[in-house]
């Protein structure tokens, strides 16, 4: 039941040593209380796929136990489902699981983009494209807060590597940064308003983020209109007075009385002003008043159904990668030998923070026996130990034995937790060597072999062309063994797309030559070109392109079509395409729109993902799928104006299956309504001063003004227009043999700098 309250008149009544206490954990999973004002202590607790509370001993890395809550597929799966209504289903129910334990605040989603397929978390981070990991995001944050219990947003920011996280620090040019790496986080601030934010325990260009005023008050509060509060990562604080100055009011873990008394301090000395510790009091009031509020302390849990949600979301997160002659699904009747020991003993979740104690776990071996019948048998070797890299001879006797005699083999393959894991980076994209070995000798008795991949991030795929099926599965919760069965043997249909580019080796990767760094200088030197962004510049094949994946049916796109084929910046478009199953079954496909600036001043990538759209599709059946674009689908982050920009100008529309396969495409005009405004100077170059309106002019009258402008005409007309494109203003003095004065360069630069006079990025 919502009570009235007046927070600012209980700060009020709060003395300085109490403020300061409230901005401190009271230990490592709740905040602090001050019984005398009704303020009462919550708890916070991980994580992003599920609920781990623990009850006893208290740890932020996974290590002690936690109670029973469903396992849901871990993120790089989820975003691979592209489907915004199963993740918010997802997220309620996790608020529901929360609720039932009087959990306050999850600590989740992550997302993070990923920089790099090294790095040891991505499993718990969404993708490489900053639009969908904000469009899954957001619905994930909806989804949880939907049920009355927060969200934390993390890791705020650059967070994009293990390697040495507590005090690396990831510099970044502002323009990549605003367009990739803080894009992640604003969409899904502005569409969802997570409760809290987690900053993260690195620095991003030289100040660690617990600190940095503009990403967490300028960028966060004021741009964003974030409402609710930031909390630290555990122990991600460095100096608790300033970090509490540039915006972050919770300190996590408990600090013991250290960073309470830093703050109090501070105060009394006028380092930080109180005004601004009320403040942080009113944003944590806010959101532990608005969790009492919304407490349902009657919840109960059907996890019988959350199982059900569980492997519903773990079959649309699977990829069908690879499926020559129709090898899936695989045909009833006959022997299936299925080989792998993570077929047995599944890696169905991550290792750290977000390791959850699952209600129950699937069992493959089983769900396939029950899933395929009595007129099918299902036979088992398990072929390679997990727990070494050499062959095993005898296990690889007994898988090769059931595999000569079988119709078809399943083969699970995958990482390790000793592979990839919070904590730490992988040094390389192989699969253990065992694995690799075992399924390259399959291929030579059983020619009908499906590779089932369970990992975090991409792998290399030596094996790949021996290998007639490959479908990835990621860490896919604790129904992977039930939901891998039904897609299996055709009792649904893969739908899930790759969120993320899958390179042929790790050299081919953008961040490759950079990752992790030198000592804690981690520089971001690929720019704005991550994933398929690098891919396409580049012309480089991939292994999988970024929103691939296959169906056992097929899809036909037809009648693109827009409302407007010429719109201000202040405008949205409508983008409407038929699609069609034309295939046998039903089936979900994965409408993806790019956005391409043709022609830019500045440099851009090849396209960008701005919209998509998940659709069902019965045999025959055709759907419209609609898109809505706006400003920021054609923008770009200009670092002179501070500000989202977009070019007058051609943009093509493109929409595909997926990044690398566009069917259809449409070019439309976008005019800039309120073109930037660029200022000029004695720096300033003939060829900047073309772009201005009425440059053109100007520029043609000071050329004309050269000693050497008649070779404008002549054999050499190429190079001298170059060089006169790139010559400063300051030059033209000299070149001129002094026909142009300073004064004249100065009553050019107020002629540009006037109220008539703007520069239209890009033309007309």
């Amino acid at each position: 039941m919502s009570e009235q309250r007046d927070i600012k008149e209980i700060i009020v009544q709060l003395t300085l040593v109490e403020k300061a206490s409230l901005c401190s954990g009271a230990d490592t999973w709740h905040t602090k209380g001050i019984e005398r004002l009704g303020i009462p202590s919550v708890m916070v607790t991980d994580g992003p796929h599920g609920l781990r509370k623990q009850q006893a001993s208290a740890d932020h890395l996974g290590l002690f136990n936690s109670v029973p809550a469903t396992c849901f597929p871990s993120a790089a799966g989820v975003a691979s489902s592209w489907n915004r209504e199963l993740i918010e289903r997802m997220g309620r129910a996790l608020g529901q699981e929360c609720q039932a334990e009087n959990v306050a605040v999850l600590l989740g989603p992550g997302t993070n983009i990923k920089r790099s397929p090294l790095c040891g978390r991505n499993f718990e981070y969404f993708s490489e494209d900053p639009y969908l990991s904000a469009e899954m995001a957001a619905h994930h944050i909806l989804g949880v807060q939907s049920e009355g219990v927060g969200t934390s947003l993390k890791h705020f920011a650059a967070n994009n590597q293990e390697h040495r996280r507590m005090t690396s620090d990831s510099v970044i040019d502002e323009r990549t940064l605003r367009e990739i790496y803080l894009a992640s986080f604003e969409g899904a601030v502005k569409k969802a308003q997570p409760w809290t934010v987690m900053c993260a325990y690195n620095k991003v260009n030289g100040e660690f983020a617990s600190e940095n005023e503009k990403l967490l008050t300028d960028v966060l509060k004021q741009e964003w209109n974030h409402d609710g509060f930031v909390v630290s990562d555990w122990g991600a604080v460095n100096k608790r007075a300033a970090a509490l100055s540039a915006g972050l009011e919770l300190e996590m873990p408990s600090s013991y009385g250290a960073g309470e008394q830093q703050i109090i301090e501070a105060v009394q000395q006028g380092t930080l002003p109180e005004e601004k510790l009320d403040n942080a009091v009113e944003r944590l009031l806010r959101i532990i008043f608005r969790s009492v509020d919304e407490r349902k302390p009657d919840t109960i849990v059907n996890y019988d159904a959350h199982h059900q949600l569980a492997r519903e979301i773990a079959r649309e997160s699977m990829v069908l990668l690879k499926n020559d002659d129709s090898v899936l699904p695989l045909s009833r009747g006959g022997k299936i030998a299925v080989i792998g020991e993570f077929a047995k003993q599944p890696r169905y979740q991550g290792s750290g923070s977000s390791q959850i104690k699952p209600t129950r776990i699937d069992d493959l071996i089983e769900e396939l026996v029950q899933s395929a019948g009595a007129g099918t048998e299902i036979v088992y070797a398990q072929g390679y130990a997990l727990n070494q890299e050499l062959a095993d001879e005898k296990l690889t006797e007994e898988a090769l034995a059931i595999a000569a005699e079988a119709s078809a083999v399943v083969f699970v393959a995958g990482l390790p937790s000793s592979y990839e894991s919070e904590g730490f980076d992988r040094k390389h994209l192989r699969m253990p060597a065992n694995q690799i070995a075992l399924i390259e000798a399959v291929t030579a008795v059983q020619p009908n072999l499906a590779v089932v991949l369970c990992n975090g991030a991409p792998v290399e795929m030596p094996w790949l062309d021996k290998a007639k099926a490959v479908l990835e599965a990621y860490l896919g919760g604790q129904a992977l063994g039930g939901a891998l069965a039904d897609v299996l043997l055709g009792n649904a249909n893969p739908s899930g797309k790759l969120a993320e580019t899958f390179p042929v080796q790790l050299s081919d990767n953008p961040s490759y030559l950079f990752f992790p760094g030198e000592g804690d200088r981690v520089e971001y030197r690929e720019g704005l070109f991550v994933g398929y962004r690098y891919y396409d510049k580049k012309r480089l094949q991939p292994l999988f392109p970024f929103g691939h994946g296959l169906s056992y049916t097929t899809f036909t796109y037809s009648n693109l079509r827009v409302d407007n084929t010429s719109i201000t910046d202040e405008d949205t478009v409508s983008v409407q395409v038929d699609v069609t199953n034309s295939g046998a079954v039903a089936g979900q496909e994965i409408v993806q729109l790019y956005v391409r600036d043709v022609s830019s001043r500045v440099i851009r990538p090849e396209k960008e993902l701005k919209g998509f759209s998940k659709v069902e599709l019965a045999p025959g059946e055709t759907k419209t799928v609609k898109m809505v674009l706006d400003k920021r689908s054609f923008a770009y982050y200009d670092v002179e104006a501070c500000d989202w920009i977009v070019e007058s100008g051609e943009f093509k529309l493109l929409v595909g299956r997926s990044s690398s396969d566009i069917v259809l495409e449409e070019e439309i005009t976008v005019r800039a309504v309120h073109p930037f405004r660029r200022t000029f100077d004695r720096n300033s170059t003939l060829g900047d001063l073309n772009e201005a309106e009425g440059g053109k002019e100007i520029v043609d009258k000071l050329i004309a003004q050269l000693p050497f402008a008649a070779a404008l005409k002549g054999e050499h007309e190429a190079m001298v227009r170059a060089f006169l494109d790139q010559m400063p203003l300051r030059g033209m003095t000299s070149f001129s043999s002094g026909a142009i004065t300073e004064k004249d360069i100065a009553d050019i630069l107020a002629t540009l700098s006037g109220p008539d006079t703007t520069l239209n990025l890009g033309g007309n």
